[in-house]
């Protein structure tokens, strides 16, 4: 499991999942969300099949996803 910090507001679950899908098959993909407005909290959480995908993530860092890095 990888922790992705410094989210955009915007980001979604889907987004998340195909930009972290290039680097392997992700089978869990979560933003957290405010609880009262449902608005991201800024992070989330990347899940892949093999667990040595986290490598290649952090090998080609850093990631920029809408508009943040």
């Amino acid at each position: 499991k990888l922790f992705v910090g410094g989210l955009s507001w915007e980001t979604t679950q889907e987004n998340l999942q195909r930009y972290f899908s290039r680097y392997g098959e992700v089978i869990d993909c979560v933003v957290m969300k405010n609880s009262e407005s449902g608005r991201s909290r800024g992070f989330g959480f990347v899940t892949f099949s093999d667990p040595n995908n986290v490598g290649l993530v952090l090998q080609n860092g850093p990631h920029q996803l809408d508009g943040r890095t």
